[in-house]
């Protein structure tokens, strides 16, 4: 792990920042300490992401390609801002969400109990699927997926951060692979890609709803929120490794960016052209394979079928991991509130004894981005717990299908959730709880400013297309 101690390269001195605590000099962006963004690159983009926009080359062809480079402008700004906010004020994510207020505590909370719920049933299946592809006659795809949620589950358990980087690197490596070697088997017509660079939207009936769905939905969920908590992890936690974290971040979102559009080249060449049809959602990623196994051989179907696995399990892991760290972060932040307010009436509790000198102090104590860059959060039961709520619960879904209900709630948090990280990140970061030096300029605000509207869009269009009807 890097160093966590706060202190400089021996080239350069200590300085201390507007928090109070001394941080580091500045570091040079080498590419030797890219980590965290390779993660966040291999998380953020699952199989549904893929399916999505083979779906986009398939009906459009190269059209939207400048959609999905915009994406992931989109992105490297979110994370970017998230990033920056753990490094210059040494508070992880949620202690800033908890200042604007606590309503922010309860949606979160919400969230991520539906959310974990719902969201673990399907990242199981998704890895669950390809194995089941691979391996035909071994067992059903539902104890495929039971298999791979309880293998993340010991992986996650078991290892640090330093562990966990290292094994998504090489699955990253894998996907990267895979889809650039199908993007080059498809033979692309360069040309009709370079075109594709060109802002014009398809001749279609809600094209411009379809375009703001590819912008959104590559590589776009709660995995950017987590971005901050792996920098942390990996013991960034002050100024010092701001280049380090930026340039991290863009190659975090240039490596999704390469994904993208090879699967884009991939729909457009293969499908487009051919006028074929395949299905939303993870099984559209076996019908590719079909297709793929008919026109290039079973290697090469094979081959497709490793990385979408790698692709599939990258998510979960990722998710285990990184949106348990945030849900032990906010048990964590409930805990010190709480012992501050008995500390406030005169009580002495053990929990106030225990925490008290901790959290969000300007002197010697310790951050909560120190903490987390400790290792503490992987080792509490909150973060533990949550690890469980993700894979022991949504088993039940797996066998006994998803309730209708919950799916629309899921739906609509879901939606939510990107609107409120930009919206909160654009509030934090011109405020004074941010340093003065670190705040928000005006390609920042107009970056998440963009970003939060579009997902505002996305979030009413997800909201309306509901079958409320069916819910009362």
């Amino acid at each position: 792990m890097a160093d966590t101690s706060g202190n400089a390269d021996t080239t350069g001195s200590t300085a201390t920042g507007e928090t109070g605590k001394a941080a580091s000099a500045p570091r040079k962006s080498s590419w030797k300490y890219i980590g965290p963004g390779i993660v966040v690159a291999a998380t953020g983009v699952g199989a549904g992401d893929l399916v999505a926009t083979l779906i986009a080359g398939s009906n459009f062809g190269y059209t939207l390609l400048w959609a999905a480079v915009i994406g992931c402008l989109v992105k490297i700004s979110l994370a970017e801002a998230a990033g920056r906010w753990h490094l210059s004020t040494g508070r992880t994510l949620f202690d800033g969400w908890a200042s604007l207020g606590r309503w922010t505590s309860w949606f979160f909370v919400v969230y991520v109990v539906i959310w974990g719920f719902v969201y673990g049933a399907a990242a199981m299946s998704s890895s669950g699927l390809p194995l089941q592809a691979l391996f035909p006659d071994v067992m059903d795809l539902e104890w495929w997926a039971v298999l791979t949620g309880l293998v993340g589950l010991v992986f996650v358990w078991f290892n640090k951060y330093e562990v966990f980087e290292k094994v998504m690197t090489v699955l990253v490596g894998v996907m990267f692979v895979v889809t650039v070697y199908l993007a080059i088997r498809v033979t692309p017509n360069l040309g009709d890609a370079f075109a594709g660079l060109l802002p014009v939207l398809p001749d279609e009936k809600d094209s411009i709803l379809n375009t703001l769905g590819l912008i959104g939905g590559v590589g776009g969920t709660i995995t950017l929120a987590a971005y901050g908590y792996w920098v942390n992890a990996k013991g960034w936690t002050n100024t010092g490794w701001m280049k380090v974290m930026r340039l991290d971040n863009r190659v975090a979102y240039i490596t999704t960016g390469i994904f993208v559009i090879s699967m884009l080249f991939v729909g457009a060449e293969l499908l487009h052209s051919s006028n074929v049809a395949i299905a939303s959602g993870d099984k559209g990623l076996i019908q590719l394979g079909d297709i793929l196994e008919d026109e290039y051989g079973t290697a090469t179907a094979k081959f497709f079928l490793i990385g979408f696995f790698a692709t599939s399990f990258t998510s979960l892991i990722g998710v285990w991991h990184g949106v348990s760290l945030m849900f032990a972060d906010f048990v964590e932040r409930y805990r010190k509130d709480r012992a501050g307010r008995a500390t406030a009436e005169g009580e002495t509790t053990p929990a106030a004894k225990a925490t008290s000198g901790k959290g969000e102090t300007s002197g010697g104590g310790t951050t909560s981005g120190e903490e987390v860059a400790s290792g503490a959060r992987e080792r509490s039961w909150p973060f533990r717990a949550y690890l469980l709520w993700l894979t022991f619960p949504p088993i039940v879904l797996l066998f006994q299908g998803e309730p209708f209900r919950l799916i629309i709630l899921y739906g609509v948090l879901g939606a939510a959730f990107l609107p409120f990280l930009a919206l909160t990140l654009v509030w934090l970061l011109n405020s004074s709880r941010t340093p003065t030096e670190w705040r928000n300029g005006i390609l920042s605000n107009s970056m998440l400013t963009i970003a939060g509207l579009l997902f505002i869009v996305l979030c009413v269009k997800q909201i309306w297309d509901q079958p409320w009807s069916e819910f009362f």
